[in-house]
């Protein structure tokens, strides 16, 4: 599998390591490339199968060797933040959804809206179960919903979202959105904060967040989606 990454022409420009300094870097790091598919596997391996996300995420760990350098004892972070965000930029190529999929994904998704305003409140599986959507439509579309909020997160957390807006602006410029970040990090309740650092910290998936603390994962999907947010209405103000 390694191999094959090397023969992508994605990663066609000279590196600064030797080719078998890249190599031995890769195999040492294959157990964060694992656990960082782990933690994904439940929302995306309805788009993507776990083989072809183990390559995806090889390849985002090339990135980061390359980008990074030598590794040193600040390079697991970074890496496990390009794997994850190599994985969700595929998931996106993908357009996340076959369309058949993508469909029925947005039927629920009415009919959940529906429940939710009649209901006052958000709808149980029985609830929704009456409304027509079997188990495992509710399942596909849980999955989906997870990915995307994680790839949100993932995004905004990362800085991705506003790299553009930094290049090219003096230090001090991004220092200040920087402490934007914090500011908005600081805004986030005991309970989203505490999402956060298992999922990024501890590198848990959504499953086991959910079991952690004692709620559905549609509900830590819901969560997530308030978490991102509330970190972009404090990084992007009207």
């Amino acid at each position: 599998m390694i191999q094959d990454v090397y023969e992508s022409e994605a990663f066609s420009a000279t590196p600064a390591l030797t080719p078998q300094q890249e190599s031995d870097y890769l195999q040492a790091w294959l157990p964060l490339v694992r656990k960082v598919v782990r933690q994904l596997a439940p929302q995306c391996t309805c788009v993507m199968d776990r083989q072809d996300m183990e390559q995806t995420a090889l390849m985002g760990l090339l990135d980061a060797i390359r980008r990074y350098g030598m590794p040193d004892e600040g390079f697991g972070g970074y890496a496990a933040q390009r794997i994850r965000g190599a994985i969700l930029d595929e998931l996106r190529s993908l357009d996340w959804r076959p369309r058949q999929l993508r469909q029925k994904y947005h039927q629920i998704k009415d009919l959940i809206r529906d429940a939710r305003k009649t209901l006052g409140r958000e709808p149980a599986w029985e609830e929704l179960s009456q409304r027509g959507i079997t188990a495992q439509e509710y399942l596909e579309y849980q999955q989906l919903e997870g990915a995307e909020a994680l790839a949100s997160l993932d995004e905004l957390l990362s800085g991705e979202s506003h790299v553009a807006h930094l290049e090219g602006r003096r230090l001090e410029e991004q220092i200040v959105t920087q402490d934007m970040l914090s500011h908005a990090l600081q805004q986030l309740s005991e309970k989203e904060g505490l999402i956060l650092s298992m999922y990024y910290q501890h590198e848990m998936n959504l499953k086991e967040i959910a079991l952690v603390l004692g709620l559905t994962e549609a509900r830590i999907c819901q969560m997530n989606k308030k978490i991102t947010q509330k970190i972009r209405d404090c990084l992007y103000p009207d």
